[in-house]
């Protein structure tokens, strides 16, 4: 992915954020803030981006946005449950009204043949609507390139959700 693509998605999701009136956080573990970045890199961001946060170990996504230790030791931290958690869990530890969370495995280690290298759960939560994950799993082309693809996608979400 070029980061003129990430560039141009960032400037949109800012504009339907603007469109919609709502604030927008993330709660990031295997991007460890590279959604956040991509949007607080855009002039003006201020207007729309509450906060963003890095909930990169277990202990960060439990005392930071109050994803239950018991989700975590019982599907993981790569899971679905831990993906809605993450994002219910930012939207209350902010002033916002969505919120877009992301956990997975970028490698080059740590992947199962149940959780492989490339796999990503995605948590998305908007005001009153049923909070909603999607998985994907991302060739794995290293490490860079996953945490590329899952700000991407985490992008496009954001962007589906607005629309």
């Amino acid at each position: 992915m070029s980061g003129m693509i990430a560039k141009a998605k960032a400037i949109e999701v800012l504009q339907a954020c603007r469109r919609h009136g709502v604030l927008l956080t993330t709660a990031e573990s295997c991007t460890g803030g590279l959604i956040v970045a991509s949007l607080t890199d855009i002039a003006g961001s201020s207007d729309v981006v509450d906060r963003g946060f890095v909930t990169y170990s277990n202990n960060a996504k439990h005392e930071m946005i109050g994803v239950p230790a018991e989700l975590i030791a019982k599907h993981g931290a790569v899971s679905k449950e831990v993906a809605l958690s993450m994002a219910t869990g930012a939207l209350e530890h902010s002033n916002a009204g969505i919120a877009i969370s992301v956990t997975g495995i970028a490698g080059p280690g740590g992947g199962t043949a149940a959780k492989p290298v490339g796999l990503v759960w995605f948590g998305l939560a908007f005001g009153e609507k049923q909070t909603v994950a999607t998985r994907r799993v991302f060739d794995d082309q290293g490490r860079a390139s996953i945490r590329a693809a899952a700000v991407n996608t985490a992008l496009d979400i954001l962007l589906e959700a607005l629309s």
